[in-house]
């Protein structure tokens, strides 16, 4: 008796192929497609797997689950890989995974499959997250174990077996996209010396054609969540891709890295990440208005934490979870609107408030206005230095030195 795989399935050269090459070596091939938006038409690629040998082909729209259950709490953690990375495609693999194994649940698979090579980081995201979920499926990896060492050869073996590909010239990068921004690798990026031809990003204008005049946009947050763009109330994937859209053409969002891949070696990165980047800022602007200094300076080590947990595919582990709760906790405060400039590559904050501000002008101002007792600074710095006062004596006994 066949067994049945649910395959990740992207409707591109190496999902199609793996299809067929698991009906033939007696798999029952199910293709589940996801949509987190990157904005394909599924028609042709439900066709191609159906032509490939799958007997079913599930397509879900996970796009409003991506943004509210992944991106946000990302957002909220001020999540960066490395400084530079908004975590895009990190964030869609345990969404993908997860559905990917209650597909398998459904139609009752005894194992799941993807087409990620063996130096990616996306195998691992993939395969960790389906072994907490459910260790007891079998994971496939068929681009890991194939003949095939070209392009050419699964084009060639797509042919044999008429599986319809559209053979074009190969673009240049490897790219992957969703709604929360754009991966693009491989080709001449692969020189960490040479500068990102014209033609590498997919959406953002480069800052030199970016709009003539700047634009104002005001975001609303509701307990860190995003929930409006210039006084107008959103739903989250509507929000994003207005950002989006506005982001790009205005040059922001864009950056280049060397980073640390999961399995070991270095590889240069070109990201795309309009909304992000102009939420992040937002949000950062908004948490040091309402939240304390200590709160803030603990939650920056957090968020380099939280990011490496999603960059390497610990979505689902019992420590996300407990930094889930901490999150979830500082973000009770954090409400309010942030008012931005968006010019030439640039966003700048303008302008924040909220019912939960820590500001008080009264005790800031240096107008008549002032309240704020100057004379208690004597006995505060007094008090503040005493631990240091010992080692200055040291220092001054022994000649300065």
């Amino acid at each position: 008796m066949s067994k049945t795989v649910v395959l990740a399935y992207s409707g591109g050269l190496d999902t199609s192929v793996a299809v067929k090459w698991l009906t033939a070596r007696g798999y029952r091939v199910v293709a589940f497609m996801a949509d987190v938006g990157q904005g394909e038409a599924s028609v042709a690629a439900i066709r191609r797997a159906k032509a490939a040998g799958a007997i079913r082909v599930i397509v879900r729209d996970l796009r409003r689950e991506f943004v509210t259950a992944y991106c946000w709490p990302a957002l909220q953690a001020h999540a960066v890989y490395e400084d530079g990375y908004l975590l895009a495609t990190a964030l869609s693999r345990p969404l993908i995974a997860k559905h990917l194994v209650e597909t398998a649940h459904a139609v009752r698979a005894k194992a799941v499959a993807h087409g990620c090579t063996g130096k990616g980081n996306d195998q691992v995201r993939f395969e960790v997250t389906a072994r907490i979920l459910d260790p007891s499926l079998e994971i496939v990896a068929p681009v890991r174990v194939w003949e095939f060492r070209s392009r050419e050869e699964e084009i060639a073996y797509a042919r044999r077996h008429r599986i319809p590909i559209e053979v074009t010239r190969r673009g240049p990068y490897s790219i992957d996209e969703n709604l929360w921004g754009t991966s693009i690798e491989a080709g001449v990026l692969e020189n960490p010396w040479t500068a990102p031809p014209s033609d590498t990003y997919r959406s953002i204008r480069p800052a030199s054609r970016a709009a003539a005049r700047a634009a104002t946009v005001r975001i609303d947050f509701r307990r860190g969540v995003p929930v409006g763009l210039n006084g107008r109330a959103l739903g989250p994937v509507a929000l994003v891709e207005r950002l989006n859209a506005l982001g790009a053409a205005h040059g922001i969002g864009r950056s280049d890295m060397i980073e640390s891949r999961v399995v070991g070696i270095k590889s240069r990165e070109i990201y795309e990440a309009p909304a992000g980047a102009i939420l992040l800022a937002a949000h950062t602007d908004l948490e040091r208005l309402v939240l304390d200094r200590e709160l803030v300076a603990y939650k920056h080590g957090v968020a380099d934490t939280y990011a490496r947990m999603i960059y390497a595919g610990l979505w689902f582990t019992p420590l996300k979870r407990a930094l889930d709760a901490f999150i979830a906790q500082t973000q009770q405060r954090v409400t309010g609107t942030v008012r931005l400039s968006l010019f030439k590559g640039r966003c700048l904050v303008e302008g924040r408030r909220s019912p939960h501000s820590l500001y008080r002008e009264r005790l800031a101002t240096y107008s008549a206005k002032d309240q704020f007792d100057q004379r208690a600074a004597e006995g505060f710095i007094k008090l503040y230095g005493l631990p240091y006062e010992g080692s200055g004596r040291r220092t001054a006994g022994r000649g300065g030195r």
